[in-house]
């Protein structure tokens, strides 16, 4: 019977790591795109080309915006300071998230401390983060942006991997090492650590996500990204009174922050162990 359970088992592991990888290949070539997108831009992204809100014609697949620039070329553009500025966010809270979240398990006071100052800045709302520190730190542009974004990104992805990490800080070698003499530095990045790799890459993923939707929405706001800039939330926001004479202006950029947002969001939770997959979400 064994014999039979270990065939009827094994194609489903190949079929598994296909589906990661037909979720993974979307989100990557988005990413690319977005990346390389100003090399393969046609116009100048402050150089008007055609009529205000010209609809879509020769040159200008996508028509033009409210100044008669290339849409198509701003939103190549577009794309680049964003997914730059949401892996930087990413990195930096997944980092931080991963050691701080190690640490708290390990020792009881700082475990209680990152509670408490998680659930306070649980509790303030991203807008109204994005706005404080936009409002202390007038000059900061999209580092004003992406510092708000750390902060309110960090408490959560902390709570995340101290409760990913908090069953595993009870296993026998965590203790065997903790009585061996090891140091709380060692126990928390050599023991406790590489066995969260899946949980910490997937909330890599689900933070880059969280990222793009703080930085579209500082965007929107004009919050960071100044004009004439080519940003994709700031050409939805720019554009918006000329949505009824060229619609391409307004929905591409909207298309392209919903597309990226998903297919990433598809990627890192295919990368997510079964166990983690309901609390490695976006609050």
């Amino acid at each position: 019977m064994s014999t039979a359970l270990t065939a009827a088992r094994a194609p489903r592991a190949p079929a598994g790591r296909g589906r990661m990888i037909r979720r993974l290949v979307p989100g990557v070539l988005l990413v690319l795109l977005a990346l390389t997108g100003p090399f393969l831009a046609a116009h100048p992204l402050d150089k008007p080309v055609t009529a205000p809100f010209a609809t879509a014609g020769d040159g200008v697949p996508l028509g033009g915006d409210q100044l008669g620039r290339d849409v198509l070329s701003r939103l190549l553009h577009g794309g680049t300071a964003l997914i730059s500025s949401a892996l930087l966010v990413a990195a930096v809270v997944t980092a931080l998230a991963a050691v701080v979240g190690c640490f708290a398990v390990l020792h009881p006071a700082v475990g209680r401390a990152v509670e408490r100052t998680a659930d306070v800045f649980i509790l303030l709302p991203p807008i109204l983060g994005i706005m404080l520190i936009a409002l202390a730190w007038p000059g900061g542009g999209r580092w004003a942006v992406i510092s708000a974004a750390i902060i309110l990104g960090t408490p959560y992805a902390l709570r995340i991997v101290a409760g990913a990490a908090a069953p595993l800080a009870d296993a026998g070698y965590v203790e065997a090492a903790l009585a061996g003499g090891e140091s709380l530095t060692y126990t928390a990045t050599r023991e406790l650590l590489p066995n969260l790799r899946a949980t910490i890459l997937a909330l890599f993923g689900l933070r880059f996500v969280e990222a793009v939707y703080v930085i579209s929405m500082a965007g929107f706001l004009q919050i960071g990204p100044q004009p004439p800039a080519a940003d994709w939330a700031l050409m939805i926001r720019e554009n918006s009174s000329g949505i009824l004479l060229n619609p391409w202006a307004v929905v591409a950029p909207s298309l392209a922050i919903a597309a990226l947002a998903i297919s990433v969001n598809l990627a890192a939770t295919s990368l997510a162990p079964r166990s983690a997959r309901k609390a490695v979400t976006i609050p």
